[in-house]
């Protein structure tokens, strides 16, 4: 578990508020202040146990999404499905805290249908583990008309928000969206059990008060987000991913189907149900605040009801002497820094770009997971899980009673939201004047950015294969994300410069231009702002996923050539006859040469690093192409090295076994318990070392079988854990050095080796380390920039000057040599820096087919 500091609270508002009437669900129990608390976070941001995740659970999130019951047209409510049973599972971690097991979510489900009309079920899709996702509609019944008119609405508001603000209709019919996101975090259970507990209230009460919002409301319950974990009792999927972390990259299929959820329902109002801080922590959150939200309308809304919250919580009246409950805490009034909203990774920061103005993580108090899950008795954790289930549907009750109240108000901003953005207003900085009500904001809470015109993603040449399968990669999820592309149909200017045909343009004039701008902008370097960051600081797709994305900061896009696209245009080509040439600067073109290999196609290495494809395997190419969306460019090169397919052994993290799986590299998880208890080394061509390896606590056994194998064959080492490596068994000589082990962003590098040949000029860092002290035959691949090396991120020297950014500057970040080729940078980071993964795949090849990395070009 991760701490921060405590730091002195800001001003408490009290505030008195209104109690509902009384055996209404809807109780908004009296104001009670909160005792600062130190907020904590669970789980390392940097990895550091090897990933064991199956290949079965990695093949079904990275197939083609299957249709789902949300896909339909829009028909009336209720939707009532009757959900098959899952077989009964003794083994399901839920069942020792007393709360409910994922086998009998569905046939719960199925009775929560027959109490009446306002209940509804869809399946969202499947998590990696092949677990249904069950999303909950109450809302009162519609017919198909209205429903229809609903979505028309709801459109109207996005994508005509100054029509949406004048519209009668709105202002009087249209139901308030309010989603309610439960157990993202598979061992933070009891979300899961207050929604179910909230649904079969809401479906039953009689009270006016739950009318009136079921009229005026559509309440959306993810009911778990997570069910490979709430099974294991794991924070992650079964591909090991921390889903809370996954948003920008949409890796996972738990992850786009919240995302379908956010772009569908578009709703207002968000709650993401967690655990555990004792006191309840109820965002929103302490600087930095992420600088691309509207966020005076973000914070208004989303403090106002953080109040509600409190009150509720708090009026449930446990008390620290008789239950160990603390006051719930509210880091932006409580906390100076340390629980931020900086990165748009987190439920509830995504939400805001699609137009959610009160968002919130909701931390409830007792701790039931981990080692209090191991060593805690049954009737403690039953009474701890019972507690965090109350305070989690206290939580959504008010949160429910606060949209009851406020509707009008939460639309409007909703809709303002989309308006400056479609208008290309000016953001409005937060202040005491324009967030009235908020206690305590100041300059540090001031986050702004200049909103560039648009941004221009030149399409590459599928001839040539510069950039081109990372061009449409990068458009592909722009759109994915809701954001509006349009694409050149003859050469234009803009600004000053000439673009050629075909080239995409994002126009920031667009409804959700914070999602477009949070995505392709640099960042920025908030290092001197504040001391501690909770999660990464930098993330750029236009620095990382290998694509050329180029501001344009001013200009009229009046009279361009430019149509919208609802998919980037297709890469695959193969040239005409003789030998191809397979770049191999994109993941997908490392998938593709895999495939190749697989079929036994005689591919060699050209002097470049790139693949060089014989004539005679055209039709294998053709194929390749076209499931892999590359191109095979026409060539004169003869390869010297003959490539075949490898059989990598891996310890790693999740995301970087993820991203070899992407890359369609055969791998094999290891550890150091699984060598330890006797690996057979016959079946392995390389070994790849990042996390969860420790060539000292292996047996002696262990270490000889390792050792001979390290003795003929390669070895990639990333980080710390690969550095060590690399010294125990006396490969190369370098001394390495590890920066500050919190600092994570994008940075500058400059490219000089094999390894990196084609790589973009940054990449990504998470407790970066440098190599010096390089000894004979030692090779520099990658240099970190001189300077500032920092673009976007928070990297601090450590309190005795070390470690920082002017330390790493012209040191080298990547080195190779003797089948050795070591990594400082994060190149596989949670599967993201899509531009990065292909010197990892180089590095793999290099080290298996040669004696040293100069042999091979």
């Amino acid at each position: 578990m991760r701490t921060t500091r405590t730091v002195p609270a800001r001003p408490v508002l009290i505030v008195t508020l209104t109690l509902a009437t009384a055996g209404s669900l809807l109780l908004a129990p009296g104001a009670a202040g909160a005792d600062p608390k130190p907020v904590t976070r669970e789980g390392a941001a940097v990895d550091d146990r090897a990933a064991v995740a199956p290949a079965s659970a990695a093949r079904r999130a990275l197939a083609a999404p299957e249709e789902t019951s949300t896909q339909t047209a829009a028909r009336g409510y209720p939707r009532r499905q009757i959900l098959s049973p899952d077989p009964e599972n003794p083994g399901d971690k839920s069942l020792r805290l007393g709360l409910t097991p994922y086998h009998a979510i569905a046939p719960k489900l199925n009775a929560l249908q027959r109490l009446g009309d306002r209940v509804s079920v869809e399946v969202t899709g499947r998590s990696a583990g092949g677990h249904r996702l069950y999303l909950v509609t109450v809302t009162a019944p519609e017919t198909t008309g209205q429903a229809r008119a609903q979505e028309r609405m709801r459109e109207l508001i996005e994508n005509a928000p100054a029509t949406a603000a004048k519209s009668r209709e709105i202002k009087r019919g249209y139901k308030t969206p309010v989603f309610v996101n439960s157990n993202i975090h598979g061992n933070e259970w009891e979300g899961t059990d207050a929604a179910l507990k909230t649904v079969e209230q809401l479906a039953t009460a009689k009270d006016a008060r739950t009318r009136d919002l079921l009229a005026h409301s559509r309440l959306y319950f993810n009911i778990t987000a997570n069910p490979d974990g709430r099974i294991a009792g794991t924070r992650a999927n079964a591909n090991g991913f921390d889903l809370n972390r996954d948003f920008v990259t949409a890796s996972q299929p738990e992850t786009r189907a919240m995302r379908q959820i956010e772009l569908d329902k578009q709703p207002a109002v968000l709650l993401d149900l967690h655990g555990y801080v004792n006191g309840t922590l109820i965002e929103p959150t302490t600087p930095p605040h992420g600088e691309n939200y509207e966020y005076d309308l973000f914070l208004k809304n989303s403090y106002a009801n953080a109040l509600g919250m409190e009150s509720a919580v708090n009026a449930l009246g446990y008390t620290p002497a008789r239950d160990g409950v603390e006051p719930a805490q509210i880091p932006f009034r409580d906390q100076e820094e340390g629980w931020d909203d900086w990165p748009p990774i987190f439920t509830p920061q995504y939400a805001a770009f699609h137009g959610t103005v009160a968002a919130h993580t909701v931390e409830i108090p007792l701790a039931v997971n981990n080692e209090e899950y191991d060593e805690l008795p049954v009737r403690e954790l039953r009474r701890r899980s019972a507690v965090n289930t109350a305070v989690a549907g206290a939580a959504i009750r008010a949160t429910l009673n606060h949209v009851r109240e406020h509707r009008a108000s939460l639309v409007a901003d909703q809709i303002e939201v989309f308006r400056r953005g479609a208008a290309g207003a000016p953001q409005v900085p937060v202040s005491p004047r324009t967030v009235p009500g908020v206690p305590g904001i100041g300059p540090e809470d001031v986050y702004t950015t200049t909103f560039p015109r648009a941004y221009v993603i030149p399409p590459g040449d599928s001839r040539t294969q510069r950039s081109a399968p990372a061009a449409a990669r990068l458009v592909d999820h722009l759109l994915a994300n809701d954001v509006r592309v349009t694409r050149a149909t003859r050469p234009f200017r803009l600004a000053g410069r000439t673009y050629p045909e075909g080239s995409y343009v994002v126009d920031l004039h667009q409804p959700k231009r914070g999602m477009a701008n949070v995505l392709l902008a640099d960042g920025r370097d908030i290092s001197g702002k504040v001391s501690v960051m909770y999660d990464i600081s930098g993330w750029s797709l236009g620095r990382l996923w290998g694509a050329t994305v180029e501001p344009v900061p001013s200009g009229s896009l009046r009279g361009a050539p430019l149509r919208p696209v609802t998919e980037a245009a297709p890469v695959a080509h193969t040239a005409d006859g003789g030998n191809l040439r397979l770049r191999l600067t994109d993941p997908r073109e490392v998938a593709a040469l895999n495939s190749l290999l697989r079929q036994g196609v005689p591919v060699r290495q050209g002097p470049d690093g790139s693949a060089i494809v014989p004539a005679s395997a055209r039709r294998e190419a053709v194929a390749a192409a076209r499931t892999h969306d590359v191109s095979f460019a026409a060539t004169r090169l003869t390869g010297g090295t003959p490539l075949r397919r490898l059989r990598v052994a891996a310890a790693v993290t999740p995301g970087e076994l993820f991203a070899l799986r992407e890359m369609d590299f055969d791998v094999t998880p290891v550890s150091t318990a699984v060598l330890n208890a006797g690996f057979d080394w016959s079946g392995t061509d390389v070994l790849f070392v990042s996390a969860g390896l420790d060539h000292a606590t292996l047996t002696a056994p262990a270490r000889r079988a390792l050792d001979a194998f390290l003795d003929g064959h390669g070895l990639v080492g990333r980080g710390a854990t690969g550095a060590a490596l690399n010294a125990a068994a006396d490969r190369l000589a370098v001394r390495p050095v590890e920066g500050n082990a919190d600092a994570n962003g994008v940075v500058r590098t400059e490219n000089t080796g094999s390894v990196t040949h084609g790589a973009p000029a940054h990449t990504f860092v998470y407790a970066p380390l440098w190599f010096t002290g390089l000894g004979p035959g030692v090779r520099v691949e990658q240099s970190y920039a001189t300077g500032n090396p920092l673009v976007s991120g928070h990297w601090r020297p450590l309190r005795d000057g070390t470690g920082g950014p002017a330390a790493a500057a012209g040191q080298a970040s990547v080195v190779s040599g003797g089948r050795t080729v070591l990594f400082g940078t994060e190149p596989l980071f949670r599967d993201h820096p899509k531009g990065e993964f292909p010197q990892v795949a180089r590095a793999l090849f290099t080290v298996a087919h040669s004696g040293s990395v100069e042999e091979s070009g």
